[in-house]
């Protein structure tokens, strides 16, 4: 980590951003979606889910929190706290009492 501190590039252009955003996006539906269907059903593989889909909402927050700057930095952060992270700590939960 530390060699990656030091050698990365302070910013980079990505030629596919929206698609890598839309697809993180659909994962996330796709992740509560079936967290939702699998807990309603009471069936043992919402612990997977669940766990994926709070690791991909924490992961979420932080891209979001860390590529945006001014006026978006301060939404992102308001809905990484409001939003995004109580939704992570709720999957878990899930996870972790069905388990």
């Amino acid at each position: 980590m530390l060699v990656l501190a030091r050698t990365l590039p302070q910013s980079a252009e990505v030629s596919n951003w929206a698609t890598a955003w839309i697809g993180l996006d659909v994962l996330l539906a796709a992740g509560l979606t079936g967290t939702g269907l699998l807990l309603r059903r009471r069936d043992a593989r919402v612990v997977p889910v669940s766990a994926a889909t709070a690791a991909l909402l924490v992961m979420d927050a932080w891209f979001d929190v860390t590529t945006s700057a001014g006026s978006e930095q301060a939404l992102a952060l308001l809905l990484a706290a409001g939003v995004e992270l109580p939704l992570a700590v709720l999957c878990a939960t899930v996870a972790a009492r069905r388990a």
